[in-house]
């Protein structure tokens, strides 16, 4: 099964997805194209980050997916193709990959290394690639070898023997605010604790929900959501627009015994 995905910044108006599934397909071989999204937000390569990491898995082993994010983020930029956890990833050199899987991975070449390739387009390097593994080529003649790619650092939360201080780190479709707090974290410095998560100026949310309708419609809750992540929501409504939090706003979290 030769699955392509594609996460993109382009929008659905334009043509530039079509161009790059078309280019891929002239190599001759059968291909089930998955749009992930073309909605990423202009240049955004944090929320791409974030919605490839907690996408990819579900796919097959074996699928290639394709990164178009930012990709002139210098005047010459590079291209990458990684294998990692037995899939596939195509993409430009701009952070995005680090902001994925930090120092995870170690199978990394770079597409346009020489300089005939230098001046191919996009396309041509994308489809290059894709069709280069589809043929059953080996996987190390795809480039030439990467031992350092360019690193974005993720915000990590600071803790505390009874204080979490995290982040927004993005927005979903319904207006819910994910923030940079796993579960394991919450669990780990929580202890099985009460707690009060502080945003802005409201009061605070004490209870982890399992479900949005856990609350009254209108009411604001908190839960882990299917990444794993600390959710801010509000059942049936959006909490970023009624409560003004945008990506990086900070949060609190504050654990203490219901006894004192």
């Amino acid at each position: 099964m030769n699955v392509v995905t594609l996460t993109s910044d382009f929008g659905r108006l334009d043509y530039f997805a079509g161009v790059i599934k078309g280019s891929i397909l002239s190599h001759g071989m059968p291909v089930i194209f998955a749009d992930i999204t073309h909605d990423i937000e202009n240049y955004n390569i944090v929320q791409a980050s974030y919605i490839v990491k907690n996408s990819y898995a579900s796919f097959p082993k074996g699928s290639i997916h394709l990164i178009s994010v930012n990709i002139f983020y210098k005047k010459n930029p590079r291209f990458l193709a990684i294998k990692h956890n037995g899939h596939y990833f195509i993409g430009p050199d701009n952070g995005v990959f680090s902001l994925m899987f930090g120092d995870e991975i170690n199978q990394i070449y770079n597409l346009n290394n020489n300089s005939n390739e230098s001046k191919l387009e996009v396309r041509e390097i994308y489809s290059k690639a894709v069709g280069h593994i589809l043929h059953g080529n080996e996987f190390h003649e795809i480039g030439i070898p990467v031992n350092e790619i360019l690193e974005r650092i993720s915000i990590l939360p600071i803790t505390g023997k009874d204080q979490i201080r995290g982040s927004v780190i993005h927005i979903d479709n319904y207006k819910n605010v994910v923030l940079n707090i796993n579960r394991k974290l919450f669990e780990r410095i929580g202890q099985k604790r009460a707690f009060e998560l502080y945003f802005k100026r409201y009061d605070p949310i004490n209870k982890i929900s399992q479900n949005y309708a856990d609350v009254p419609i209108g009411e604001v809750l908190c839960l882990f959501n299917s990444a794993g992540l600390l959710e801010i929501a509000v059942n049936l409504d959006k909490a970023a627009t009624l409560f003004g939090l945008e990506v990086d706003e900070a949060i609190q979290i504050d654990f203490f015994n219901r006894d004192n």
